[in-house]
């Protein structure tokens, strides 16, 4: 539904304007509802005296004397005040103030509810404020200078009389005289008003407050406020708020002192009596806290434990002597004064004009340009000093009237809009904002209202940068009292001392916890907003912080830790004392505190060395940071390299150890009492720390190689006690540590030990200190004065054997003393030995022998070889000595290689490799079996003997010896013999085994050595670089050539690299054989060569189509294997064919013979578009070349011009080569067949199309300029509408479907269309096509066409007739689609043709359309149902008054009780056959005229002459009955009825009832609900008269547009379709008609349908409560009148009054089935009823016209129906 529109035509055409008039006590009652909180009157008359410019404010309560409590008659001052609290009760309350006096717009907002003050400086916004004062007071009185004004009611209104007071007279004051409507309104709870006034004092620019209780002054409230001191704005501070309203200007702090004078009743509680009354005025709304019962207080009772209750009777007990103190003297006077700061701030605002007016609607004044807030503390020695401020006395100390004004106490920080409010801050500050825009109730901020919320969220983050700026104020006035405190007494230097930094911890904890923010409430986000605000007010991320250095930046702070704090002590850190605190652990959340960094470790410890303590500390917190992973590589190194320590025992000075330096730590491997180098740690440091911490700092234990070099290097600069060389002992405990670790030892490390003493003097012996080398075990005892090792216990014989001791003589000695005996000493002479006897000796002992020995016995020359006979070898040995390593060990089948072998004299066998001797043998290097490379030197000799004992030795042993571990392939010598050739010899890689190889030259081996071609390195085929090589340099010249080498290539095609194949590729070594005609390939005869091609230009096989074109080879399976590894194919690619075509078209188009062949390549190129592109100079070759196939259609007549019988003769197209820039795309066939002579087409097909787009070809459309001219527009616009609105439904079906098919095809969506249609119906429309660059044009007449005007497009309609669907379908798709062709336009012609039902059975989705119809009827239902509700309603209420007034008629008559006698009623049924008789012949007399010519009559549109249509109706009507008949049925019907009537007619709610329940019991027919006869009331005043036999005789034959069911009778002379189409107009005009007046009734459209049949008297029938209306009746009497040319408003009416009783008729027969009174009783009841609604209807009917067109009653919306047997004409489109 459009309400946009309702409203506008609300606004134009509705009725009288009327001012909406208020209830102004109503609407002070709702503003006081909103206006519920605590002293809410007393805080508007302050704020109003405030806003006034008043410095005093002074409230009095003046009081009414107790009725039943006496005055006492004492004269004492305070029992008279007791009595007065207690007793008394409140008269009025005058409010007066010093300020301006009201001018006269102060004198008029007065007087006007929600005006509000304009002054943005002022507090006051809404307007309702002063209205709070009739909560209590039924008539103020206002009295301000020389004037006065008083209210008073009259009614619910308000009004006001205003009087000036003559002169001298009046005064300077303002006051506010408020007389409780209720006297019996208690005194308020004293205290409580105390505190609220001392709260209100705060902020509010007023200096006194004065509290009266008739002439008793009960406090008395003063403000001292110190002279502002300037507060520097930091540069770093962001001054500015977040969306930039705002800007903090300037700052100010002041000291302000409130004092406090006041009595002691202020804190007296008087007993409750039982004459008390509970208060009710709404001037105070509650008592005290400590009066007001809870639920927490009574189940704390039951719950309490006696210790609880012990500490309750106590408080008690105190509370009881307090109040008898304080009852004393009541009037007793005590002080109190508070101390506290106030940090101001000048604010600008930045407002936007659009944003202000909002804001000033809102409030009813401009937010203002400036503005101030202020932040309310207290800091730690002003609280003090308010603490100890309040006197001594027992009142004083009860009485604590500015409990809530100090911060630091419950709830906390509240906000202050000129007042306090119940908003909290959440921190320890109050905030002061005046601007800030409260709740209308002023208890809250509003952060609801759009407007109101931005500018209330950026005044609190100005709160919160003003709350940063104060805090950063009152840290640096700590700071500058520490460093006061610094320089102060004896102290030297500005350090401060660790005393001063705790005594001002308590402060520094007093400024946190003022300025930490807890949750607020009853708005959390107010919290929120001013703490984002404070912690984000700086640039920088950096705040103030109390350390224990001072105040410093948090960026020098770090967080305290113990472990650091062991060995440094210089950092700045966070006090233990605040680490609790709930803002410290908020800035240590926030990263503003870190914790303490490796920087500032090495900062500190750069400063000093460390004590040994501090040493060990530092070397346990690093070695556990580096484990952990806290330091990492480069602050581990930092720390170590700047630390320093000192060793020192009792605190002098020792040794410094520089910890950069250290590399190793002592571990239990060395003892610590030897020495050890510098770089070591000594153990006290490292004794309780894990080795893998230690480990983790880069430090590795001292190991023994390290150990032992110090100790050898450093032995000459310490004393003889620890020199090894000089020291038996110290040399003896050194070589007992190495001992033990020996076994330890890493091999490497074991070869430094020893080459480490292996030359020094090192080793204790008999003979003093030898080297290992030169020392002896004490076993041996071959000579005795051998220097033997001695004073070694605890040293391992391994370990010194290791070091060179010896436990054998050396080789010199043996051979000096034992195998030379001249040349030995005179101590004995022995025998010379053999060498068989010296390798059995040394056998003996050679695990003993040094190794240095053992590799002089390998190059000494000790054994000979064999020499003996043949058989006997071993008897004789050769003179000549040889190295063990050059023999052979004695065996018979390396006798056979000549090989010299070691002689080992004795029988055969006496030698065993696996003895002693052959193992000592064998370690000295005798050979087993000659080496590989022996053998091929064997097998490479001239000797073929030995050659081929070699070979076959090797073949032998090939396992055996290990000779498979050698890779004979990459020997060069040669000594492998080949086939052909028994005599040459070549090396293993310069022959093969593969046979085929020879082809190309290659060397085959023996066959015989075949199967040991392997053992040998031979290769089964030569390189495959080689063969190549050898095929390009010598390619095959014939076919059978060819095969036999690519054959062999065949098998090795996976040895083919990726470069051989580009050789192979690009070099001519395929043979072909070409005609020497270049146009025919391949051809047999004599007028061919041969020549050679490369792979990549020959194809593989035969080709029917491109044999003669391209070079086709065919080597046999194998050969073509190989040619398409080379890169041979078996047809051309897409790329060598469009080069082709693109160079040679035509000799191309000519040897394919057929137009067909030639679309066939070209539809193969366009399925490679995209690949064509890759190659750009290809793809610009084609898009140049005339190589693309375009047709022409030629005319068949001789003139060229298009003959009539055109479309029967098939038309003759040419083809031609041409350029793509040359041929045009057919997507508009329309234009096409204008101008087709003059344009070379592309192919009609999709692929081929887009491939000429892409190529450069342009559609047709795009050649084409269409002009649109249109002829002026219609005067009406209602079938445009219609069109529009079917169109926007048809193209959701059509998208959606044609998606399907050309998603890519869609241009612009549904959404699209409905922003930027426009239909206009105009009286013609014609359309001009341009052919560009042809000189062609063609004009047509059209009924839509489509045009673009800007942004959106317009589709003209002719109104001449009727819209062409396809050309409209035509128009659209132009709009929708890329690329509108004539296929889109034949899909989208069903969618605009077929209804909605129709193209459901096709299969479309339309449930969404109808599910909106439905929706739309379910609407129309539901109103209809409300209306019928509401009648339901008005009946019962007309039922209970006709009962009363009946009730009252027989109780007068019971009264009165004379009979007189009856009359008849005038229309009363007659009692006998002789009076109808006389009314029958009456009737006669009159004119005949019907119902409705009377109803017409009335109405005013008929005349005295008969109407045509009255005739014709009565012409249908049947006969009338005979008297007799009629008697009868009077008779049987109502004679008894007639006896029973008491006088008293109906009650018209009965009939209406009755009416009502027919109405409801109508339906569809053929509904699946049974009809059930309406509950019907008897009706007294009833007689009776219609045929319903057509409702068996008739079928359903279509819906009307507007969705009316439409029937025809079975024995129709026509078929439906002939009658629905030759009732095309009349019906939509029968329906219009019908659905009206079923309107007046209120009836369901379904349960309305329309017949028709032939013959007949039948004009209307009801069948089981379904109304037929027949159309034959409608066509003879009205169609013409209501619908056709002569149509007019009095035909329309003529018609609507007709059958508006004919449906009356057929209602009443829901109620009475026969045609009887009764039923004529009720046919005119339905007249009656409903008759002032025909009258409206026929009032709008009946109106004049422009135009008799523009009279007819349709609806656009009737052409949307869900159902149409067949789409019927819009509306008309203009007048004609």
């Amino acid at each position: 539904m459009d309400y946009t529109r309702l409203r506008a035509a609300a606004l134009k055409d509705g009725e009288d304007e009327e001012a909406v008039t208020v209830d102004t006590r109503a609407l002070i009652d709702k503003v006081l509802a909103r206006y519920s909180g605590e002293w809410t009157t007393l805080r508007e008359l302050i704020q109003n005296a405030a806003d006034a410019q008043a410095t005093t404010v002074k409230i009095k309560w003046e009081t009414l004397p107790s009725t039943q409590v006496a005055l006492p008659t004492t004269t004492s001052q305070s029992e008279i005040l007791k009595h007065a609290i207690s007793h008394h009760t409140l008269r009025r309350l005058v409010v007066q103030n010093n300020g301006q006096p009201f001018s006269g717009k102060d004198w008029a907002r007065l007087k006007r509810i929600a005006e509000g003050n304009p002054d943005e400086t002022k507090i006051g916004a809404f307007g309702v404020g002063f209205y709070s004062v009739f909560a209590d007071c039924e008539e103020p009185f206002v009295s301000s200078g020389n004037e006065a004004m008083a209210f008073y009611w009259k009614g619910n209104a308000l009004f006001t009389r205003k009087t000036q007071f003559p002169p001298g007279q009046g005064g300077l004051d303002t006051a506010f005289v408020l007389d409780y409507r209720n006297t019996t309104t208690p005194l308020p709870n004293l205290l409580s008003v105390g505190q609220f006034l001392a709260t209100s004092l705060t902020f509010v620019a007023l200096e006194n407050i004065e509290f009266w209780i008739d002439d008793w002054k009960i406090l008395s409230l003063q403000k001292k406020s110190s002279p502002s001191i300037e507060i520097k704005i930091p540069r770093d501070l962001e001054t500015r708020t977040k969306e930039g309203l705002m800007k903090l200007s300037a700052a100010d702090q002041t000291s302000t002192q409130l004092d406090a004078k006041f009595m002691s009743v202020l804190g007296w509680k008087p007993q409750a009596t039982p004459s008390s009354t509970k208060p009710s005025d709404a001037f105070f709304s509650s008592t005290s806290a400590t009066e007001m019962p809870s639920l927490r207080n009574f189940f704390s009772r039951l719950t309490a434990g006696p210790s609880q209750g012990g500490l309750r009777s106590k408080a008690a007990k105190e509370e009881k002597a307090v109040q008898e103190a304080i009852a004393e003297d009541l009037t007793a006077v005590s002080t109190s004064s508070i101390f506290l700061r106030v940090t101001s701030s000048q604010i600008q605002t930045n407002i936007p004009p659009s944003f202000a007016a909002e804001l000033e609607r809102a409030t009813k004044k401009p937010p203002p340009k400036t503005t101030k807030i202020a932040i309310l503390t207290s800091s730690h020695d002003e609280t003090m000093a308010s603490e100890n401020s309040m006197t001594s006395s027992q009142a004083a100390k009860a009485v604590d009237v500015f409990s809530s004004v100090l911060p630091s106490k419950k709830p906390g920080g509240r906000i202050f809009i000129g007042f306090p409010t119940t908003q909290t801050t959440g921190g320890g500050m109050h905030i002061s904002a005046p601007s800030v825009i409260p709740t209308v109730e002023r208890e809250a901020i509003d952060l609801n209202a759009r407007w109101v919320r931005s500018w209330n969220m950026e005044m609190l983050r100005v709160a919160g940068i003003m709350s940063r700026l104060a805090f950063a104020n009152e840290m640096s006035d700590l700071n500058d009292k520490l460093r006061r405190m610094s320089e102060s007494g004896d102290k030297k230097g500005p350090a401060i001392s660790t005393v001063d930094i705790e005594k001002c911890v308590p402060e520094a904890l007093h400024i946190l916890k003022t300025y930490t923010f807890a949750d607020s409430t009853p708005s959390g986000h107010v919290a929120q907003i001013i703490e984002e605000a404070f912690w984000t007010a700086f640039k920088r991320a950096n705040i103030e912080v109390y350390s224990s250095r001072g105040v410093l930046p948090s960026s020098r702070v770090r967080s305290s830790s113990d472990e650091i704090g062991k060995f440094v002590g210089g950092i700045p850190v966070v006090m233990k004392e605040m680490k609790d605190s709930p803002f410290i652990k908020k800035i240590i959340d926030f990263g503003l505190v870190k914790d303490i960094t490796v920087d500032d470790i090495c900062e500190e410890l750069g400063n000093k060395a460390m004590d040994k303590d501090q040493l060990c500390h530092f070397i346990k917190w690093a070695a556990k940071g580096a484990v952990s992973g806290e330091l990492d590589y480069a602050s581990k190194k930092r720390v170590l390299d700047i630390a320093v320590g000192t060793v020192s025992d009792g605190g002098e000075s020792g040794e410094i150890i520089a910890m950069g330096s250290i590399k190793n730590y002592l571990n239990n491997r060395i003892p610590a009492s030897l020495p050890i180098p510098p770089t070591t740690l000594p153990l006290v440091f490292t004794a309780n720390i894990p080795e893998v911490q230690l480990q983790a700092l880069g430090w590795q234990p001292l190991g023994i190689v390290p150990w032992l070099r110090f100790l050898v290097e450093s032995g000459p600069n310490k004393d003889d006690e620890q020199n090894l060389t000089k020291s038996a002992e110290f040399s003896s405990r050194v070589l007992v540590v190495l001992s033990k670790n020996w076994d330890n030892l890493s091999p490497s490390s074991k070869t430094s030990v020893i080459s480490t003493l292996e030359h020094i003097s090192a080793i204790p012996t008999k003979m003093g200190m030898r080297k290992p080398g030169e020392s002896f075990f004490p076993t041996v005892k071959l000579f005795g004065d051998l220097p033997t090792v001695q004073n070694l216990q605890g040293v391992k014989d391994k370990f010194l054997t290791a070091l060179g001791v010896r436990k054998t003589v050396d080789l010199d000695t043996i051979f000096t003393r034992l195998l030379n005996p001249s040349a030995a000493s005179s101590e004995a002479v022995h025998k010379r030995w053999s060498h068989m006897e010296l390798i059995k000796y040394l056998a003996s002992v050679k695990d003993d022998i040094p190794t240095a020995d053992m590799e002089k016995l390998i190059k000494s020359q000790l054994c000979p070889a064999e020499a003996g006979p043949l058989g006997m070898e071993s008897t004789k040995g050769t003179e000549q000595l040889f190295k063990v390593s050059q023999l052979f060990e004695p065996r018979d089948s390396l006798r056979a290689l000549k090989l010299p072998i070691l002689q080992w004299p004795g029988p055969p066998g006496s030698f065993r490799p696996r003895s002693a001797e052959g193992q000592f043998l064998f370690s000295l290097g005798l050979r087993p079996y000659p080496s590989v490379d022996d053998l091929v030197d064997m097998m490479a000799s001239s000797d073929l003997a030995i050659q081929g004992a070699a070979r076959k030795y090797f073949i032998a042993n090939y396992q055996m010896n290990s000779y498979d571990n050698f890779d004979l392939s990459r020997n060069n010598k040669d000594f492998l013999p080949v086939e052909g050739n028994g005599k040459q010899l070549v090396s293993p890689s310069a022959c093969y085994t593969n046979e085929k190889a020879a082809v190309f030259g290659y060397n085959v081996l023996l066959k015989e050595l075949l199967p040991h071609a392997s053992k040998f390195g031979v290769a089964r085929d030569p390189p495959i670089t080689g063969c190549v090589e050898k095929l390009i340099a010598e390619p095959p010249q014939n076919r059978n050539q060819a095969i036999e080498f690519f054959e062999y290539f065949t098998t090795r095609l996976g040895d083919l690299g990726y470069s051989d194949i580009l050789k192979l590729r690009d070099a001519p070594i395929v043979p072909v054989s070409r005609a020497k005609d270049h146009s025919l390939r391949g051809s047999d005869g004599v007028n061919t060569t041969g020549v050679n091609v490369r792979p990549s230009n020959c194809y593989l096989g035969s080709s029917m189509t491109y044999g003669n074109i391209f070079d086709f080879v065919d080597l046999g399976t194998a050969g073509n294997a190989f040619l398409y590894k080379c890169g041979a194919k078996s047809e051309p690619t897409k790329i060598e064919i469009a080069k082709l075509a693109c160079s040679e078209p035509a000799r191309l188009l000519g040897i394919m013979q057929s137009s067909e062949k030639y679309l066939n390549l070209l539809r193969s190129l366009a399925d490679e578009l995209q690949a064509l592109k890759a190659d750009k100079a290809l793809f610009k070759q084609m898009r140049t070349s005339a190589w693309l196939l375009g047709s022409r259609e030629l005319s068949s007549t001789k003139d060229g011009k298009p003959g009539l019988n055109e479309e029967e003769e098939a038309p003759i197209k040419q083809y031609q080569l041409a350029a793509a820039s040359h041929i045009v795309v057919l997507d508009d066939y329309i234009s096409y067949r204008l101008f087709k002579q003059s344009l070379l087409c592309a192919p009609e097909e999709d692929a081929l199309e887009a491939f000429y787009i892409a190529l450069g070809s342009e559609t047709l459309g795009s050649k084409v300029e269409e002009d649109v001219s249109i002829g002026p527009h219609t005067e009406k616009q209602d079938g445009a509408q219609w069109l529009r609105k079917h169109v926007l439904e048809r193209s959701k079906l059509f998208l959606y479907e044609y998606s399907k098919y050309k998603r890519d095809a869609i241009k612009h969506d549904d959404k699209w269309l409905e922003k930027n249609l426009k239909v206009e119906a105009v009286r013609a429309v014609a359309l001009r096509r341009s052919l560009r660059a042809y000189g062609q044009s063609h004009t047509e007449t059209r009924s839509a066409a489509s045009f673009q005007n800007g942004s959106s497009w317009i589709l003209y309609v002719a109104a001449q007739s009727k819209p062409d669907m396809y050309q409209v379908g035509q128009a659209i798709c132009q709009l929708l689609l890329t690329r509108p062709s004539q296929q889109a336009y034949l899909f989208f012609e069903p969618f605009l043709k077929l209804d909605l039902l129709d193209l459901r059975a096709r299969g479309y989705n339309v449930d969404r359309i109808l599910r909106a119809k439905a929706a739309e009827a379910r609407i129309a239902e539901e109103e209809r149902r409300k209306a019928l509700e509401a009648e339901q309603r008005a009946i019962r209420e007309r039922e209970s008054e006709w009962t009363r007034q009946g009730q009252a008629a027989e109780a007068a008559a019971a009264r009165e009780n004379p009979k007189t006698p009856e009359h008849r009623m005038p229309g009363a049924f007659n009692e006998s056959p002789e009076q109808e008789s006389a009314v029958e012949l009456n009737r006669q007399k009159q004119p005949k005229r019907g119902l409705f010519s009377n109803l017409t009559r009335r109405l005013g549109f008929d005349t005295d002459d008969d109407s045509q249509s009255q005739k014709q109706l009565e012409n249908f009507l049947p006969p009338e009955e005979s008297g007799t008949a009629k008697q009868r049925g009077l008779e049987s019907g109502y004679a008894d009825r007639g006896a029973k009537d008491d006088g008293r007619v109906t009650s018209p709610a009965v009939v209406q009832q009755n009416l009502l329940n027919a109405i409801k019991s109508t339906r569809a027919h053929d509904s699946s609900g049974l009809f059930s006869p309406p509950q019907q009331s008897q009706v007294k005043e009833q007689a009776t008269y219609c045929d319903s036999t057509p409702a068996t005789n008739i079928d359903f034959a279509a819906e009307g547009p507007g969705g009316m069911r439409i029937f025809v009778a079975k024995n129709l002379s026509v078929d439906t379709m002939s009658f629905l189409k030759s009732n095309a107009a009349s019906i939509p005009d029968f329906e219009i008609l019908l659905k009206e007046l079923g309107g007046i009734y209120g009836l369901q459209l379904k349960s309305l349908h329309i017949f028709y049949d032939e013959h007949g008297s039948t004009i209307a029938f009801n069948s089981n409560g379904s109304i037929f209306c027949n159309l034959r009746f409608f066509n003879q009497l009205h169609a013409e009148k209501f619908g056709g040319v002569s149509a007019s408003g009095e035909g329309r009416v003529e018609a609507a009054v007709w059958w508006w009783v004919v449906i009356a008729h057929e209602l009443a027969h829901n109620l009475v089935a026969p045609h009887n009174s009764e039923h004529s009783y009720y046919t005119e009841s339905f007249i009656h009823q409903y008759f002032s609604k025909m009258v409206a209807l026929a009032m709008t009917w009946s109106k004049p016209t422009n135009s008799s067109a523009a009279a007819t009653p349709r609806s656009p919306s009737m052409s949307t129906s869900a159902r149409q047997q067949s789409l019927p004409p819009p509306p008309p489109y203009s007048s004609k």
